[in-house]
């Protein structure tokens, strides 16, 4: 158990960095690697990867809030995107989450594997939107917001990998685009991991120390370390290259993608 709380800490430094850095809630480096944890300790397969989504929104909840803090103090976030997408992110996200607990462990983990490469290759190619290109209106913003939040409750996400992505599209700058979206990542936290929690009160074969599909010691050391560590993310945002940031990004995308691929397959 030692172990594992110093991996869950080691999680949470890095996890907190990427919220930071990238707006991203730290979902594409934490599932996977509950995974290959939750995995060391024993727990059932029937709900590795339900726990491992679960307990990656809980801890999203968290370095989002610093995140999006961080980037607020910079004025970096555009209040007004997340005041129209967010009651949408909340109803998609919600009822995504109830569909997700229904799906295969290994099903699970191949959709989150795609969803990666295509956001990766995305990023690679560097698409450039039309310069006159902007966001679109409310009606707009809420199907969006819908398809988001539905994605991010799949794949245990903050949603900054398809929130930021749209946002470039449409012309939004890259820096303030990472900053909104490490504010919509706390509405998709917060409805997702209520929906997993609720949805795994009824479950049999869970660990000790969790409330339905989150489990305790892991959501701690995670939220504890990444807290402090995500705005030194924020911080990279403001001082590194923007090239460098999209191809990091898209790497680091297209890795875990790869890694998550062939241990559902």
């Amino acid at each position: 158990m030692l172990l594992a709380i110093g991996m869950y800490a080691i999680l949470g430094i890095i996890a907190g960095i990427l919220a930071g850095m990238l707006g991203v809630g730290g979902g594409i480096i934490i599932v996977p690697l509950l995974v290959i944890g939750f995995s060391y300790q024993g727990f059932s397969p029937d709900v590795i990867m339900h726990m491992a989504i679960g307990t990656s929104l809980a801890s999203i909840m968290f370095t989002s809030l610093s995140s999006a803090y961080s980037h607020h103090a910079r004025k970096g976030v555009d209040w007004n995107i997340v005041k129209y997408i967010t009651p949408s992110i909340i109803l998609g996200t919600y009822c995504g989450s109830f569909f997700a607990s229904k799906i295969p462990a290994n099903y699970l983990q191949i959709v989150f594997s795609l969803f990666l490469f295509y956001v990766s290759l995305q990023m690679i190619f560097d698409k450039k939107p039309k310069s006159t290109r902007e966001m679109p209106g409310i009606l707009g913003m809420n199907i969006v917001g819908i398809a988001i939040g539905g994605i991010s409750s799949l794949v245990g996400i903050g949603g900054g990998t398809v929130s930021v992505p749209f946002m470039l599209w449409h012309n939004v700058e890259v820096r303030r685009a990472i900053g909104t979206s490490s504010a919509i990542g706390i509405p998709i936290a917060v409805a997702g991991c209520a929906g997993y929690l609720i949805n795994g009160l009824s479950v049999q074969n869970l660990p000790e120390y969790s409330i339905g599909f989150i489990f305790l010691p892991a959501l701690v050391g995670i939220v504890i370390c990444s807290i402090f560590s995500a705005p030194l993310g924020a911080k990279l945002v403001y001082i590194l290259p923007v090239t460098r940031i999209k191809k990091f990004f898209a790497i680091l995308l297209f890795i875990v993608g790869t890694n998550m691929l062939f241990t559902a397959l």
